[in-house]
């Protein structure tokens, strides 16, 4: 950026630094209906399209294998070592492997 860039790009910043002091102190915004906060529309358009945006959500294949790879598949996962180190908890028990004063959870 030149010597000429920098100037024109200080110049817009102090115009827009200029508009927004005048917009926010001016004391009559409240008749407008403003309540005396400037409107940043690039702020609402970009707060509008979050809210959108499940909306025009399209199903593709590759948002149901994100699906499938983040949840479910981690969900069943757990459940069957979960399933696994149980059933072979049992067995100990039930084979005479673990005295009844080793084991866990024996109150309930």
């Amino acid at each position: 950026m030149g010597q000429d860039g920098a100037q024109e790009k200080a110049a817009r910043r102090a115009a827009l630094r200029n508009e927004y002091w005048r917009t926010m102190t001016n004391p009559h915004n409240h008749l407008r209906g403003e309540g005396g906060g400037v409107f940043d529309t690039g702020l609402a358009r970009f707060q509008a399209m979050r809210v959108n945006h499940f909306e025009h959500f399209k199903p593709t294949g590759r948002s149901f294998k994100i699906g499938l790879f983040t949840v479910v598949i981690p969900i069943i996962v757990y459940a069957k070592m979960m399933k696994h180190e149980r059933d072979q908890r049992e067995q100990q028990y039930r084979t005479g492997q673990v005295s009844y004063a080793d084991r866990r959870f024996k109150f309930i």
